[in-house]
């Protein structure tokens, strides 16, 4: 069972404006567009660090001669 985690985020009130009318127009809370953007930047860093990530598991294989 996953639980909700509760972050307190600091923001410039104007930031903080520019989100609430970037929500309204997609029809979201302003939490749940924070979440949307936070999932759409991990699953871009992961596309881009995935062959790293790849790349230093072969590495660590040489070295132990796996």
């Amino acid at each position: 069972m996953k639980y909700m985690l509760t972050y307190t985020l600091r923001i410039n009130e104007d930031l903080m404006e520019q989100l609430r009318e970037v929500a309204e127009y997609n029809s979201r809370s302003v939490n749940k567009e924070i979440e949307f953007l936070i999932k759409q930047h991990v699953e871009t860093f992961q596309k881009e660090h995935k062959s790293e990530k790849s790349q230093n598991k072969e590495n660590v294989k040489d070295k132990l001669g796996v």
